[in-house]
């Protein structure tokens, strides 16, 4: 057997261990890696302390693919974390989508969750909204409309309105969104992420089956929060 084979095949298993990075990341390790040589420079162990920094910073961005569910009318979870409410509610007023409720999915991402977000179903994008507010911890209800948000109104293929938020937390300072008004959407498909610690809302319509509840964990990309209306 060729030496090139089980080279490759170890890279292969590598790269199925450990995730790529977004991009978004990329600073941010090559700033810790910097530091890194700097106290290195003064302190073999403080450069240990900052190649274990890098290496966190590297792991907080990681970017994993997933296998998302392909079957219609359905809305996965737009990211990895814990389930913290299923209500009822308006969804966020930047919008303009009026008072009638919606189903609401509330996710929170601690600093161990995988922090990039993913588009729940195929369609198109129809508004996104940037608000400006505070920074209380994202597990509390009130964060929805109280928080720093990124709202993202999108019609499925379906022709259902589906809604989902990036909601700042307590340590996270910045939400970025790659996607814009207009665009076309697959399920699945990154388009942002949060820093450091966060929460994203979906909001399906009245109706949907629901399949999760609070205290489930969810994979982003992946976990079916609900089944949509007939449309």
């Amino acid at each position: 057997m060729s030496s090139e084979k089980p080279v490759s095949h170890f890279l292969e298993l590598a790269r199925g261990i450990v995730p790529p990075m977004n991009p978004a990341g990329r600073p941010f390790v090559a700033g810790a890696a910097v530091l890194t040589f700097v106290l290195r420079r003064f302190n073999k162990r403080l450069g240990v302390v900052g190649a274990v920094l890098t290496a966190w910073v590297a792991w907080f961005f990681r970017e994993p693919k997933r296998v998302t569910p392909t079957r219609p009318n359905i809305a996965i979870a737009p990211a990895d974390g814990t389930v913290s409410h299923v209500v009822d509610t308006v969804p966020p007023a930047e919008l303009g989508l009026g008072d009638q409720p919606m189903t609401r999915v509330s996710v929170f991402l601690s600093v161990f969750d995988v922090h990039v977000q993913r588009i729940p179903a195929d369609g198109e994008v129809v508004q996104v909204s940037y608000h400006p507010g505070k920074f209380l911890s994202a597990d509390l209800d009130k964060a929805s409309e109280e928080n720093e948000r990124n709202t993202v109104w999108m019609r499925t293929t379906e022709g259902h309105d589906l809604v989902f938020v990036q909601i700042a937390g307590l340590v996270a300072r910045r939400i970025v969104c790659h996607v814009a008004d207009g665009e076309k959407v697959e399920r699945g498909q990154t388009y942002g992420l949060i820093r450091f610690g966060s929460r994203v809302d979906t909001y399906v319509p009245r109706g949907s089956r629901v399949l999760v509840e609070a205290g489930q964990r969810t994979i982003g990309g992946e976990t079916v929060l609900a089944e949509l209306p007939e449309a």
